[in-house]
């Protein structure tokens, strides 16, 4: 069962069952500032569970958790409530927290459609030469799935293992447009450190680094 109508609920479709409850229907944008958007996922979260006890509920969270400068955020402090709600409720869960997703369409303020849409626009934008990002392919999240929705009782780090410099990934997509992009370089930016569970290692295991970027820009581009 999937309770969404988002990016990641579209990519759920291929696995889904009746023994799970895949909840993608939570506040998709990280500078949401609206109490009622937040008590809205909360309320269909409380009852999503209470409707289907049976199901093993598989809740999206975000890697910004880890993110010390975003730890105040009120969109960071209702994904660690949602995902208290649930351990306190339930022993049957899956929490994923998920990286910056990388698919058609979805949020157009992803730091990848935000890039795509200042590059082939010709817009001018500030670059953080210092920021350092994980990302993760949608179709990787329900690949992940398929092979360890077994998995119980855990919150799991979800995105490819290996960061990449915003100046490397913006050169990729300008050789596949075509277009130069038209940015200011900003000694700014961080990144922060997440530990990832063999799981994910084994998931992406003898995957490149560089291949993995261009093969986001392949398909997505």
């Amino acid at each position: 069962m999937i309770t969404g109508r988002g990016l990641i609920a579209e990519s759920l479709k291929s696995i889904d069952s009746e023994n799970f409850l895949f909840f993608a229907s939570g506040v998709s944008n990280s500078l949401e500032t609206k109490t009622s958007e937040f008590e809205r996922e909360h309320t269909l979260l409380k009852n999503s569970m209470a409707e289907h006890p049976e199901k093993k509920i598989v809740y999206f969270s975000t890697l910004s958790i880890h993110d010390q400068s975003k730890k105040d955020s009120l969109y960071v402090l209702h994904k660690l409530k949602i995902e208290r709600f649930i351990q306190d409720n339930t022993d049957n869960y899956l929490i994923l927290r998920i990286g910056n997703i990388v698919g058609k369409g979805g949020n157009p303020n992803t730091l990848f459609n935000f890039l795509k849409s200042k590059i082939e626009s010709g817009s001018s934008f500030s670059l953080h030469n210092k920021a350092r990002r994980l990302f993760i392919d949608i179709d990787d999240i329900s690949g992940f799935l398929k092979k360890n929705g077994q998995l119980k009782k855990q919150i799991v780090n979800v995105a490819f293992p290996d960061y990449y410099d915003l100046k490397t990934v913006v050169e990729a997509i300008q050789q596949k447009t075509g277009k130069k992009a038209a940015y200011q370089e900003i000694e700014f930016g961080d990144f922060y450190h997440v530990p990832f569970c063999e799981n994910i290692t084994d998931h992406f295991k003898g995957i490149a680094a560089e291949d993995y970027l261009q093969n986001l820009i392949k398909k997505y581009i």
